[in-house]
């Protein structure tokens, strides 16, 4: 006799959830991204350099992560 497992509706919607929040993250990057960081492109300074590479870094561990790139590699 075989045992069947039960789908995990808890796990699902947690899945869902985080995916949600997720996806609600990524939407208002792009939009403001979109905007240039709500930056003028006259008041650019290193600062702003800084800023943006300083969250180029934290997406590129995401996306390391993800696509097991980096030091996520196998």
């Amino acid at each position: 006799m075989t045992r069947r497992s039960a789908p995990n509706d808890k796990a699902l919607d947690a899945f869902i959830t985080a995916k949600a929040e997720i996806d609600t993250m990524l939407e208002r990057l792009k939009a403001l991204s979109d905007d240039h960081f709500e930056t003028h492109p006259h008041d650019i300074h290193w600062g702003h350099v800084g800023t943006l590479k300083h969250y180029a870094g934290l997406l590129r561990q995401i996306t390391d992560s993800a696509f097991k790139e980096g030091e996520h590699a196998a």
